[in-house]
C-alpha cells in the first residue's frame, strides 16, 4: 500500500478569480512543496480539474479551465483527470485509479474548502481511504456569511478526526 497526493481545482478561473483566495500564494508554495516531496518518493500525484458545461467560463479547454501556470503539475507524468462536481470520485475512475496503484491514504489538497475539498475528504473515508488533511493546503474565498479564514478553521476542525488525520503539511511524509 502507498500514499498518494490529490490536488483539487488549482485551476486559472478559481485562483486567479476576482475574489482572490485566502493566503493562495503561500497555499501554492505548500502545495508545489508536497508535490516535490511526492515526487522525491515516487508516490503518485493526481490532479482534479473542475469541469463545467459546454459555454461555461470553466468548459473544458477554455482558459479558466487550465491548471494554474505556477502549479508544478507535470501533466506527461501527473494524473489528470476532469470532474464535474464537488466530490472527485463521483462520476470519475478516481477510487479505481487509486485501487491499481494500491493506494491507502490519501494526501488531499487545493480548493476550495467548504465545497470539493470537504466532500471529498468525505468521500475519500467513506470508501475505506485513510485521508490526510494538511490543515495549511487548502483554501477558499471570503463569502458573505464567513470569511475565508473562518471557513478554513471550521472544516479543519469538523474533518478532523471522523474524516482525516489533520496534519500540517511540514509534516506530511510520503
Amino acid at each position: 500500500m502507498t500514499d498518494a497526493l490529490l490536488i483539487i481545482d488549482m485551476q486559472t478561473g478559481l485562483y486567479d478569480a476576482p475574489d482572490k483566495p485566502f493566503e493562495r500564494e503561500r497555499v501554492l508554495a505548500t502545495i508545489n512543496q508536497l508535490i516535490g516531496r511526492a515526487r522525491e518518493a515516487n508516490r503518485p500525484i493526481f490532479v482534479a480539474r473542475h469541469t463545467g458545461p459546454e459555454g461555461s467560463p470553466i468548459a473544458a479547454g477554455s482558459p479558466y479551465w487550465q491548471l494554474w501556470h505556477g502549479l508544478h503539475v507535470d501533466e506527461a507524468r501527473d494524473h489528470l483527470f476532469n470532474k464535474t462536481r464537488p466530490s472527485c470520485f463521483l462520476g470519475t475512475d478516481l477510487a479505481q485509479q487509486l485501487r491499481a496503484v494500491e493506494v491507502h491514504q490519501l494526501v488531499i489538497v487545493g480548493m476550495k474548502t467548504q465545497f470539493c475539498i470537504d466532500t471529498t475528504c468525505r468521500v475519500a473515508a467513506e470508501l475505506g481511504f485513510s485521508v490526510v488533511l494538511p490543515e495549511d493546503g487548502h483554501t477558499c474565498m471570503d463569502t458573505p456569511a464567513l470569511n475565508a479564514k473562518a471557513i478554513i478553521e471550521h472544516h479543519n476542525a469538523t474533518l478532523a478526526g471522523a474524516f482525516a488525520r489533520r496534519v500540517k503539511a511540514a509534516d506530511v511524509n510520503f
